[in-house]
Order: structure tokens, then C-alpha cells, then sequence
């Protein structure tokens, strides 16, 4: 066995059917599919049974410890030599383990590699939205986009593989709760890995279905960065501090405006005008563009929220990273 495709699921049965569809569609067939169910409520196993006779499929359920620990259990069970690790809010176009194949085979040896995303036309207009807001350059500088970086890659685990043997090595996800894959990357270059961007193994990512949820996202992954310089002294670069300045200014310019300077809400109109235009144009649609400018407003202050708390509580407070989050992710 080659591959093995772990997929960690928490109350989606929904959308780990849609996933399941499109590794029966795939042109290579040489993987076994791993899904862990994290302790969901609502359960997935009558979806994983109608792909029994199609998939070498394997289903566990096991108490709820968060993805990083069940994508470790997923793999203690998986066979292949290569462990690929998808979020279960994925689908795969039919080609994407041929591509993976072919890129593996073509570019030479790497330990560790990512693939893009991107969103689909069946998507919904918010879901388009919160994508443009994660991948445009407007929004996060690109560096979610999927184009060859400058600096080193970092995989994230939507869409990332690794060797079976370096994933042992490395004792595979630590307990973070959120930003455990981040912290895995990290140690993956720290130990002297090879990691890659393989563009042609994308995936469609269908992200958060609300404004809500989206913000929750965001404002853990704020959260997460603090703990990630922590764990990690030295990866906190500017880019990661632009959405706190960002945060910060609006909410300066707001102020300004309520006091009676009027012309303090120029910067925010021309910002939300030029992520409308850009949006409308990349979507095909204007109420995709529209619904962006709250997109890019959730994803920045969702972000640089999280961050000015997790700063206050780690930084200033100098709690440690259970005590200061025991509440959001280590219930």
C-alpha cells in the first residue's frame, strides 16, 4: 500500500459522504482511507458503510481529543508509506492522487508535502467569499494561494502528506488544540525535512458555511500564533502581525469617525471597494464581491482579536498555554 488517506470528522457525516464520492472517482486507486471519528455526536458510520465494497475503507470511533490527536490515531492504523491527511470539509478532483503521484515521482525526494485550494462553482456565495478572504492578496498576502513561496514551505492538514517514517519520528501532532498543524510543520523543517508544495494536488475546501463559524476560526488561529512563537521562538514574522495593525486601525478609524472626523471612514470605504472589484472579478459575481468585504473583515479582525488576547494572556499575564486557553480548547 502506498498511500494512506486519514481523515479526522467531528459531526460531519455530510460532508465526509461527499468526500468518500470522490475517492471512488479517483484514477488511482493504490490508497486505503482511514477516518477517525472524534467522539462526534452525530456519527458518520452508516456513511462509511455504503463504501465498503468500493474503498479500502477502515472506520474507528474514539472519544473526542481534537483532530491533531485523532489524525495520530488514524495513523497508528494506517498501512501506506506515504500518509496523506485531508480535513473532512474536502473534495477531491478525480486526477488528485494521480497528481500527487506524478509530482512525487517527477520533482524528487521530499519527506513532507502541501497541496492548494480553491472553491468550487457549487459552492455557496458565502463559502466563495470566506475563500477569496483566505487566499487574496488583499486579504493575507496570498501566502494561502497556493504559489511557491520564498521562504520555506509549511504544509497545513486539509491537504498534506507525509512520510510514514518521518511522521514516527516526529511523534506525529502534538496537543494543541488549534494550530497543531502548523506546530507540525514547524517541526518537520526544524528537523531537517524536506517539505514542498505540490500545486497541482489541489483540493476544493468548502471552509466555514457562516460569518460566525468563520470568525471562530479566525480568532483561534490569532490565538494559535502567539502559542506557535512560544513553542517555536523566531516564526513570528511582520505578515502575521499585519492583521492586529489592521484590527487595530479600524477600530481607531471608527472612533475617530464616532467623534465627528467625518473623513476618517475613507480608508475603510476604499478598501471595501477594492475587495469588492477584485472579488467580482476573480468570482464572475457581484454579490460574491459584496459578500467579501465582510469575509475580509471577519478574516482580518477574527484574526487580530485572537491574537491581542492571546498576547495579553501569554505575553503580559505570562500564563502558559493550557492555563490561559483552558476554556476554549482544553475542556
Amino acid at each position: 500500500m502506498t498511500y494512506s488517506i486519514i481523515v479526522p470528522v467531528f459531526n460531519r457525516p455530510e460532508e465526509i459522504d461527499e468526500l468518500l464520492q470522490s475517492l471512488c472517482q479517483q484514477t488511482l486507486k493504490d490508497f486505503e482511507v482511514v477516518v477517525v471519528e472524534d467522539g462526534s455526536s452525530i456519527p458518520c458510520k452508516d456513511v462509511c458503510d455504503k463504501f465498503a465494497d468500493v474503498l479500502d475503507l477502515h472506520y474507528y470511533n474514539k472519544p473526542n481529543s481534537g483532530p491533531g490527536q485523532s489524525r495520530n490515531y488514524g495513523a497508528e492504523r494506517a498501512k501506506g508509506d506515504w500518509l496523506i491527511v485531508l480535513d473532512s470539509d474536502v473534495v477531491l478532483p478525480v486526477d488528485y492522487m494521480e497528481q500527487v503521484a506524478k509530482s512525487l515521482d517527477q520533482e524528487g525526494r521530499c519527506d513532507a508535502w502541501g497541496g492548494p485550494d480553491a472553491a468550487h462553482s457549487s459552492f455557496t456565495s458565502v463559502q466563495k467569499a470566506i475563500s477569496y478572504s483566505m487566499t487574496s492578496f488583499f486579504t493575507t498576502g496570498g501566502i494561502r494561494g497556493g504559489k511557491a513561496k520564498l521562504d520555506k514551505f509549511y504544509p497545513r492538514s486539509f491537504n498534506m502528506g507525509i512520510r510514514r517514517e518521518v511522521y514516527q519520528e516526529l511523534g506525529g501532532f502534538s496537543k494543541m488544540r488549534f494550530g497543531e498543524d502548523i506546530d507540525f510543520s514547524y517541526r518537520i523543517v526544524e528537523a531537517g525535512y524536506k517539505t514542498r508544495l505540490l500545486p497541482t494536488a489541489w483540493v476544493w475546501h468548502k471552509r466555514r458555511t457562516d460569518f460566525r463559524k468563520f470568525f471562530r476560526q479566525v480568532y483561534n488561529s490569532g490565538i494559535a500564533r502567539i502559542n506557535l512563537e512560544k513553542r517555536h521562538p523566531g516564526t513570528l514574522k511582520l505578515v502575521h502581525l499585519l492583521p492586529t495593525v489592521f484590527t487595530v486601525g479600524v477600530i481607531g478609524l471608527l472612533l475617530l469617525f464616532l467623534l465627528g472626523f467625518s473623513l476618517a471612514l475613507i480608508p475603510i470605504i476604499l478598501y471595501s471597494v477594492i475587495i469588492m472589484l477584485d472579488s467580482t472579478l476573480r468570482n464572475h459575481s457581484l454579490w460574491v464581491g459584496l459578500l467579501s468585504i465582510p469575509a475580509a473583515f471577519t478574516q482580518l479582525m477574527g484574526y487580530g482579536l485572537g491574537f491581542i488576547e492571546s498576547w495579553w494572556k501569554r505575553c503580559v499575564l505570562g500564563k502558559d498555554e493550557f492555563q490561559a486557553f483552558e476554556h476554549n480548547f482544553y475542556q
